[in-house]
Order: C-alpha cells, then structure tokens, then sequence
C-alpha cells in the first residue's frame, strides 16, 4: 500500500478564516462560541453558536458566482483554495487528482430561501439555479471546477463523521493507485431557521457553552465552516519536493447497528482499534486523540468507555481534547476541522485543550486536557468521528521525517 501524506491543509471556521487563525486561536485555547446572531426576531431557543465571523462572500466570490454558491460551498472553496495554496500544487497535478467533500446538511441556505419565497412570500417561481446550488454535491462540483480537478468527484454523507469518511474514502483511493492526488474534507453551514427548530426540537443544544466531558455539561453547540487537506502519495509528495505536514497513517470504520442517535462504545472502539491495526500501531505509542467529544449526556461517558476499552492501561497516560469546545460542532465538516488540528498539534507539539472545562463528569476520567495547552512532542494521534446513526471513521495520524 502507499503511503499517504498530507501536504495541504484549509480551514475557514468560527476561529478564524484561515489556518493560521485557527491554530493561534486553538493553541491558546480561545473559544470561539458566542450569543447566536441573526435571528434574534425569531423566538428561537437556541442561545448560543459558533458562528463563522468578520466573512464578506463579496470579498472571495464575484457577483455571477455567487448566485451559484450555498453558503456551504462558499466555505468548501475558501479552504480548498488555502489547502491547494498551502500545498503549492500545480494545475498539472490538479487535473488528475480527485475531490471528496463530505456534508451532513448540503445546501440547507438554498431549502431555506426556496421554502420561504414558495411559501412565505407566496412567489410562483424560484431561481432556476435552485437545484445546482442547493443539490448535496454542489460543494464538490465547485471545487472540480474551479480547481480543474477531472479525476474522481462526489460527496460523501454520513452525518457529523462525513468529513473524516471523505479524508479516508481519498486516501485509500491513493493506496490503491487510482489516484496520486485528493482534495479531501468537508463543509457545513447549518445556521438557517428551518435547521435550528429542528436541532431545537431534538434537545441536544446547550444553552449557554460547550462543556466536555465537563460534570455540568449541558449539551452541543452547533458551528458551520469547512476543513479541507490536500493527501498525496508518498513517493508523489517527495517527487515535487513538497512539505509534509503528517502521513495518514491508520484507518478505522465501523457502523454500530444500534440506534440512530444513542452511541455504541463497541462501535467507537472497533473503529479506534480498525485504526490501530491499519497503521501497525500499538496502542501505547499513541499520545493524543482529538475526541469527538460533543459534550451531550451520551457522548462523553460512552467515548471515554471505548477509550479505555481499546487502549487499557495506557488510556490513563493519553492526553484527550475536545476542540468542538472552541469551535463548535460544525456537522459535517467537524472531522475535517478536527483533524487539522490534529495535524497542526502534531507538528507544533501542541496540545490544545477542551476549553470550558469544569469538573469531570460521571465515568468521564481521562486527561482531558482541561482548559489549557500543553506543549508534548510526540509521534502518533487519533482523530475520532462518531456520528447519528452508528457511523463511525477515526484517522490515525503520524510525523513524518522531512
């Protein structure tokens, strides 16, 4: 099999719009969750968001293009755009290459104006981009195009572990040798009224902060942007002389067949433990894992259980984060956001932490980094996604020796 590195890296979140204001905002341990805006007529209950801010579309996109563009795909370009820049590839390289873009919600901006001129402002028409704005493959289909990408191209849906399926569906089309090339990651923006009532009606929503494996945590809080990274084989990444920030090492799914919301510790674990063995890693050489960590009653005690279950011991030694803490739970892209992160802790030596961090919960007794860094060098780490349904992907991540 072939190596993968990761030479790219974008991301455009409530932290900041580019990747350098994320990890300055994440090695500090700065959250970036506020007082949600731009519905405050609406009665809403849902307090508080993690919103993407100081963001002009006019200011990345032309007026013609935009008319095309959900918000999501917006974002899904701008961190294209940075990771392709990042990496500093060439159109030669791009052209062959392939694009995954993993969303849980799509186009939910487009539902939501359709919806309310058909229905609220009882218009006879809509505009006729409606379907090849809001479709759920919209974002892939800009970022072919505007990248000139003419290898494989789709999008991946598997709720909130949709960004970490899309960077593993990529690299394992590298190790086949379909590809030498991937743009990889996903895009959310989930802040539109239809959206919030339903996450409201689902009571998962914390009413003021995002708390982790906190004893007082009282739930999610929802963000929107994207993570892209750019993976090349190995052998091609060394061809062109470019920088590798980490090697894909490990790669682990698994489904829970269990219940659509209440997570399965067996299911996580057998995902940890597939990436695990995919990586030839024992678990003691692993010294982070950037936790899926939503901050709800279910998720916490049940991750931590799976924890404990595939790393024994050693789990007593892990240092574990959750950066939804400062960036929210942005859906779909939240793997992509996360394993950036990871990523960037990795090379920096940087652990960021789980901010808001009060007192441990009930079975919830790991080191959870609690509200500040920690400088750790170190070789080997786990990026966790689990999400509704039982849909579980989790990456394995590792140095690489320039």
């Amino acid at each position: 099999m072939k190596p993968v590195a990761i030479t790219g890296l974008g991301c455009i979140s409530a932290l900041g719009n580019n990747i350098a204001d994320n990890w300055a905002a994440l090695a500090r341990g700065a959250s970036a969750i506020e007082p949600l805006s731009g519905f405050e007529e609406t009665g809403l209950k849902v307090a508080t968001a993690a919103q993407v801010r100081n963001y002009s579309p006019e200011a990345h996109f032309p007026p013609a293009q935009l008319g095309l563009l959900d918000r999501h795909s917006q974002f899904a370009l701008v961190a294209a755009r940075e990771a392709v820049k990042n990496a500093g590839l060439e159109a030669a390289d791009l052209a062959a290459s392939a694009a995954i873009i993993g969303t849980g919600c799509g186009g939910k901006e487009t539902d939501e104006i359709t919806y309310q001129k058909l229905y609220q402002e009882q218009k006879p028409r809509v505009h006729p981009f409606t379907i090849p704005r809001g479709m759920p493959s919209a974002a892939s289909s800009q970022v072919s195009m505007e990248l000139g990408i003419r290898g494989p191209c789709f999008t991946l849906s598997s709720a909130c572990a949709s960004s970490n399926h899309a960077v593993a569906q990529a690299a394992l089309m590298i190790r086949s040798g379909m590809v030498e090339v991937a743009i990889a990651g996903g895009a959310d923006a989930p802040f539109t009224y239809g959206l919030l009532k339903s996450w409201e009606a689902l009571r998962v929503l914390s009413p003021d902060t995002c708390r982790p494996f906190s004893a007082d945590r009282r739930g999610l809080v929802l963000g929107e942007g994207a993570g892209i990274v750019v993976l090349e084989s190995l052998d091609h990444a060394r061809r062109r002389g470019a920088a590798i920030h980490a090697l894909v090492s490990g790669i682990g799914m698994s489904a829970d067949a269990c219940h659509i919301t209440d997570p399965s510790r067996e299911g996580a674990a057998r995902a940890m433990q597939a990436a695990l063995d995919d990586a030839a890693l024992p678990p003691e050489d692993v010294a982070y894992i950037n936790a899926h960590g939503t901050a709800t009653q279910q998720n916490d005690p049940s991750e931590t259980a799976a924890i404990r279950e595939v790393f024994g011991d050693h789990a007593d030694k892990l240092l574990v984060s959750s950066t939804k803490s400062m960036h929210g739970h942005a859906l779909g892209a939240a793997g992509a956001i996360e394993l950036i992160a990871t990523v960037l802790s990795l090379a920096e030596g940087v652990i960021p932490p789980t901010a808001n961090f009060t007192a441990p919960g009930e079975n919830c007794n790991l080191d959870y980094t609690p509200n500040e860094p920690v400088e750790r060098k170190y070789e080997h780490a786990l990026s966790n996604s689990f999400a509704f349904g039982g849909l579980n992907a989790v990456l394995a991540v590792s140095r690489f020796a320039q």
